[in-house]
């Protein structure tokens, strides 16, 4: 998937810049002189082309390795002038570590992931999940900071914690993805929920600020549940 905005990318980047597409197996951004991937250079391309043009890279260019090997990027500080990362970070298990070399190899970049709108969204893929099945992280841009939060199986335990299926017919283009662009440093932190109390409101509230749901579903749902409640009580006195 690549970002609707390549011309935009395209403006910015001088012939004589160097330009490093991190992640890019799928859909390599022919501009690229350099592009690092786990999958090999022949493989590339499952998802099409991003534009028609000449690819800037070659196989000599294309370097085959996990981006979280926990080893440094073999590049030298900000060897690129510039460097996209386009619907990568989500998929990656250690997104802060990308996020780490991708800023000190380079001094500008683009970075694309999907939004929570989508990630938190039944029927993506399948009515039995949220989002991308692949996907490790739900990423947030919050006061110019990109948040990671690890995707929570809760996601489909209760409907109070993700968006119905209709819901993402609704989400306009631009909303389906966080996009910026960085120069110099960019500010990145992972969101840690650690009882399954934060992870549930954490959820929630997303919904909740999405009006996905009705105000009347929610008061059925809440008085439907303090009736089993006091059902089971008196059940239970009953016994005694």
């Amino acid at each position: 998937m690549y970002p609707p905005n390549v011309q935009k990318i395209l403006s910015m980047i001088n012939d004589q810049d160097l330009v490093l597409d991190l992640g890019a197996w799928a859909q390599p951004f022919p501009r690229a002189d350099y592009v690092l991937d786990i999958m090999p250079y022949e493989t590339r391309g499952f998802l099409g082309r991003v534009y028609e043009g000449k690819e800037r890279f070659s196989k000599e260019t294309w370097i085959t390795r996990d981006l979280c090997d926990r080893t440094p990027l073999p590049f030298a500080d900000k060897f690129f002038d510039f460097a996209i990362c386009s619907h990568v970070l989500e998929d990656v298990k250690d997104p802060l570590w990308v996020c780490s070399e991708l800023q000190r190899v380079a001094k500008r970049g683009y970075i694309e992931t999907p939004s929570r709108s989508v990630e938190q969204s039944a029927g993506v893929e399948s009515r039995n999940y949220c989002g991308y099945h692949h996907h490790r992280w739900l990423v947030d841009f919050e006061d110019g900071r990109l948040v990671f939060t690890m995707k929570s199986d809760l996601l489909m335990f209760n409907w109070r914690y993700h968006l119905p299926k209709r819901y993402l017919r609704s989400i306009p283009q631009g909303a389906r993805i966080v996009q910026f662009f960085w120069e110099g440093r960019f500010e990145f932190e992972e969101k840690v929920l650690l009882t399954y109390q934060e992870e549930a409101r954490y959820l929630e509230e997303f919904v909740l600020r999405s009006a996905a749901y009705s105000s009347t579903r929610y008061s059925m749902f809440d008085a439907a549940r303090r009736i089993r409640r006091n059902i089971l009580s008196l059940l239970n006195g009953s016994k005694h």
